[in-house]
C-alpha cells in the first residue's frame, strides 16, 4: 500500500491552481483568436502541469475533483478547445474535415468510461472476503494484477489520451488534419487494447474465485490446520507494533497458532513471520472461526471492531495489552469485556484492584512480559568514553494531560542539559504519534533535532563518514528477508499470491540477521555522534542494550526498561509534587525524577558513572519483581501455561454446552439454534450471549 503524500504549502496549492487556470485561460483565448503559438504554448504547460501533479502534488488533485474539476473535465476540456482552435483556422469546410476527428474522440471518451465501468467490475472480482499471508491459496486461481493504467483513471485518461492530444497540437501549425488522425486513431488502439485486456480478466475461467468458493476455501483450511491459539488485531497503519511485539512470543507456544486481523492494509503491515495470518473484513466471515478449533483469540489492544469478535461464544479471549504503564488506559475499564487479563506482575493486578473498572481479581492471570527477554541485563557502569543516554519520550496522548509528555514542557531543556555534558552520547527516539495531536509537540520535536544535528556539527563535523561495507551488505540482507517482493502495481490479490507460503526458517533467519545488523549498526557509528533515531531500525530494545541510562516518561518504556535493571529517569511534567507523582505513578518509585528545568541531570549522570552513588539500585531490582514478575520459570513458559489453561477452559465449555444440548430436544426443533459441525467441535447457538 502507497504511503501518504504529504499535504503540500497552502502557496504551492494556490501557485498551481493559478498556473493551470492561467494555461486553460490563455488555451481558450488562443483557440477563439486564433493564435496558434499561443494554443501550442498553453497546451504544453496544461500538460506538462497534470504530469507533476500526478508525479509529486496528489493531494491537490484531490482538491480539483472535490470543485468537480477532475482529470476527466480538464481533459475534455483541453481537447475541445484544441478542436474550436483548429476549426477557427480556416474559412471553408472546416467541418467537414474535422467531422470525424472529432467523432473520434468523441469514441476514445466512450472508451475511457467503458474501461472505467470495467475496472470497477474486475476490481470486484480480485476482493475476496478473506486476505491470507503464508497459506497455500493457489486454489483460488490467484492472479497478477491488471496494469495500474486500467485500475486509475487519471493516469489512464493522461497516457492513453496524450496521442489524440499531441496529435490535434500537432495539426495546428500546418493546418495538417493527418497528425490530428494518427493520434486520435492511436488513442483509440490503446483504448481497445485496454477494454480487451479487462474484458479477458472478466472471462468464467480468468476470474478469482467467487465469494462462496473462497468462503468453501476457508471453512477447509481451518479444518485442516484446526488453530488453537491466535492473535486478534485492527488498528490503523501506524499501530502495527502494537502485534508485532506479540509475534515471537505467539510463535512459542505450544499448539497451531494463527493470526486474525480485520483491516486488509494490515496484512503487509505484520512483521515477518511464519504463523498463518488471515484477514477477515467482515463480521459475517468473521463469524465462521465460531466452528473452527480455535479456542483462545490474545488481544494486544482495544478497537472498535472488538465487540464483534467477542462474540463468539466458542472462543475465549484474553487481554494482553502492548505495553503497561500507570496511564489510565493500561486499566480501561473495556477490559473487563475479555474472559481473563494478563497482566506481566502484581502491580498490574494491583492497577486494577485500585482502578476499580470491573475487572474482577480472579481474571488476572500474572504472565510476565516475554517480549523482553531481548533487553540485556545491567553490566556496569560505562565502560568507554562516553555515556550513552537514550531520551524515550511518549507522545501527547488523546487527553490533553500535560504530564502524558515531557516534550513540549522539558524536552528542549533535558536535551541542552545532556548536550552540555561533554561525555553524553545522546540516542533521542521520540514516539512515532509525537505531534499527531498537539502542534506544540511537533515544533517542540523538530527543535529538539535541530539542537542535535547542531551538537554533532560541533562535535564530529558536518560530514559523516559513510556506512561501512559490511553494514551495507547486512542491510541489503534484512531487507530481502523482511519485504516482500512485490512488482510496482501489485494489489492485495497479487500480494496474497506472492506471498502464499512462507519460506521455510524465514522466521529464523530473520532474527538472526536482524541482530547481525545492529551490531554492525551501532559499530558502524562514529564514536560520541548524538542520533536521532525515528526509522524501525534499530528497534526500541536495541537502544536499550547500548543505553547505560534511560530518561523518559510514564509510560510503558520504563516498565520495559526496568528488565535490564539501568537507572533511569522521569521527567515530571505534570505539576504535582514529586511525592504525589511518586505516590501517583509506582512506576517512577525506582526512578530519578526531574524537573522542567532539567537541573536534576548533572547528578543524574553522575549516578550512572559512578554506581556506589547510586542509591536507587535496589529499589529498582524490587520494583522490577513488582512491574514484570519473577524470573524464573521464564516469562514464555508462564505465558505459554497460561495459554494452555484458557484453552482447557474452552474446551471444557464446549464440552458442557454439547451435553446441555445433546440432553435436551434436537436442535432442528430448536428455533434459532444449530450445531457445530464435527470437525469444529461442539455445536453451540450463533446468538448465546457472553
Amino acid at each position: 500500500m502507497p504511503l501518504p503524500l504529504p499535504r503540500p504549502p497552502a502557496l504551492l496549492k494556490g501557485l498551481v491552481t493559478i498556473v493551470l487556470a492561467a494555461a486553460f485561460a490563455a488555451q481558450a483565448v488562443a483557440a477563439l483568436l486564433p493564435h496558434v503559438p499561443l494554443l501550442i504554448a498553453a497546451t504544453t504547460v496544461s500538460l506538462a502541469t497534470e504530469g507533476a501533479l500526478y508525479r509529486w502534488q496528489r493531494v491537490v488533485l484531490s482538491l480539483f475533483a472535490k470543485s468537480h474539476a477532475d482529470i476527466s473535465v480538464r481533459h475534455v476540456l483541453r481537447d475541445l478547445l484544441l478542436v474550436v482552435g483548429l476549426l477557427r483556422l480556416g474559412e471553408q469546410d472546416r467541418e467537414t474535415v474535422y467531422a470525424p476527428l472529432v467523432a473520434g474522440l468523441l469514441a476514445f471518451y466512450v472508451l475511457h468510461c467503458a474501461i472505467q465501468a470495467l475496472s470497477v467490475l474486475v476490481r470486484r472480482t480480485r476482493t475476496l472476503p478473506v486476505v491470507t499471508r503464508n497459506i497455500d491459496a493457489s486454489a483460488l486461481r490467484l492472479s497478477p494484477a491488471p496494469s495500474v493504467l486500467l485500475r486509475r483513471p487519471g493516469h489512464r485518461l493522461l497516457v492513453f489520451g496524450l496521442p489524440a492530444t499531441a496529435g490535434l497540437l500537432a495539426a495546428a501549425p500546418g493546418d495538417d488534419p493527418v497528425y490530428a488522425a494518427a493520434g486520435i486513431a492511436l488513442s483509440l488502439a490503446l483504448a481497445l487494447t485496454g477494454l480487451g485486456a479487462l474484458l479477458f480478466r472478466l472471462l468464467p475461467g480468468r476470474r478469482p474465485a467467487g465469494e462462496q468458493e473462497v468462503l468453501a476455501w476457508f471453512d477447509a483450511w481451518l479444518a485442516e490446520y484446526r488453530p488453537t491459539v491466535g492473535l486478534y488485531f485492527s488498528g490503523g497503519a501506524s499501530s502495527a507494533y502494537q502485534a508485532n511485539m506479540w509475534l515471537e512470543p505467539l510463535a512459542g507456544l505450544d499448539g497451531k497458532p494463527v493470526i486474525v486481523l480485520r483491516e486488509r492494509f494490515m496484512v503487509q503491515k505484520i512483521a515477518p513471520t511464519d504463523i498463518p495470518i488471515v484477514c477477515l473484513p467482515k463480521v459475517s466471515t468473521l463469524m465462521r472461526l465460531e466452528h473452527s478449533t480455535l479456542q483462545v483469540l490474545i488481544h494486544p489492544s482495544n478497537s472498535g471492531k472488538t465487540s464483534q469478535v467477542l462474540r463468539i461464544p466458542t472462543i475465549r479471549h484474553t487481554f494482553v495489552n502492548h505495553g503497561e504503564s500507570d496511564k489510565l488506559s493500561s486499566c480501561n475499564p473495556y477490559a473487563k469485556a475479555y474472559d481473563e487479563v494478563w497482566v506481566a506482575g502484581p502491580a498490574a493486578r494491583e492497577r486494577y484492584a485500585l482502578a476499580e473498572v470491573g475487572v474482577e481479581d480472579k481474571d488476572v492471570v500474572e504472565t510476565g512480559r516475554p517480549q523482553l527477554d531481548a533487553v540485556q541485563p545491567y553490566a556496569g557502569p560505562p565502560a568507554g568514553t562516553y555515556t550513552t543516554v537514550l531520551y524515550a519520550p511518549t507522545w501527547e496522548g488523546w487527553d490533553g494531560n500535560p504530564g502524558n509528555t515531557s516534550v513540549i514542557a522539558a524536552g528542549e531543556n533535558l536535551v541542552r542539559a545532556l548536550l552540555a555534558d561533554p561525555g553524553v552520547r545522546l540516542l533521542y527516539k521520540p514516539h512515532p504519534l509525537t505531534g499527531s495531536v498537539d502542534p506544540r509537540a511537533g515544533a517542540a520535536d523538530l527543535r529538539i533535532r535541530e539542537l542535535i544535528r547542531s551538537a554533532n556539527r560541533e562535535r564530529t563535523g558536518a560530514r559523516r563518514p559513510t556506512a561501512g561495507a559490511e553494514l551495507a551488505r547486512l542491510t541489503e540482507e534484512l531487507d530481502r528477508l523482511t519485504t516482500a517482493d512485490f512488482r510496482a502495481g501489485a494489489d492485495t490479490l497479487e500480494r496474497m499470491r506472492v506471498q502464499s507460503a512462507p519460506e521455510p526458517g524465514r522466521a529464523e533467519a530473520v532474527a538472526r540477521a536482524t541482530a547481525a545488523w545492529e551490531e554492525a549498526y551501532w559499530a558502524s557509528l562514529p564514536e560520541g555522534e548524538h542520533q536521532i533515531i525515528t526509522d524501525a531500525r534499530p528497534a526500541l530494545y536495541s537502544c536499550f542494550n547500548v543505553a547505560d541510562l534511560l530518561i523518559s516518561d510514564v509510560s510503558s518504556v520504563i516498565s520495559d526498561f526496568l528488565a535490564s535493571e539501568k537507572p533511569y529517569a522521569v521527567a515530571n511534567t505534570s505539576g504535582l509534587p514529586e511525592e504525589a507523582f511518586r505516590t501517583a505513578f509506582p512506576t517512577v518509585a525506582a526512578a530519578t525524577v526531574l524537573t522542567p528545568d532539567a537541573t536534576g541531570v548533572p547528578s543524574l549522570l553522575e549516578t550512572v558513572r559512578h554506581p556506589e552513588k547510586d542509591v536507587l539500585a535496589e529499589a529498582r531490582a524490587e520494583l522490577k519483581l513488582r512491574l514484570l514478575g519473577p524470573a524464573d520459570p521464564p516469562s514464555q513458559e508462564r505465558f505459554n501455561a497460561a495459554v494452555q489453561a484458557l484453552c482447557a477452559q474452552a474446551r471444557d465449555h464446549r464440552a458442557r454446552v454439547a451435553e446441555r444440548l445433546a440432553a435436551e430436544q434436537p436442535a432442528a426443533e430448536l428455533p434459532g439454534q444449530r450445531t457445530q459441525p464435527a470437525s469444529g467441535g461442539a455445536g453451540l447457538p450463533t446468538t448465546a450471549p457472553r
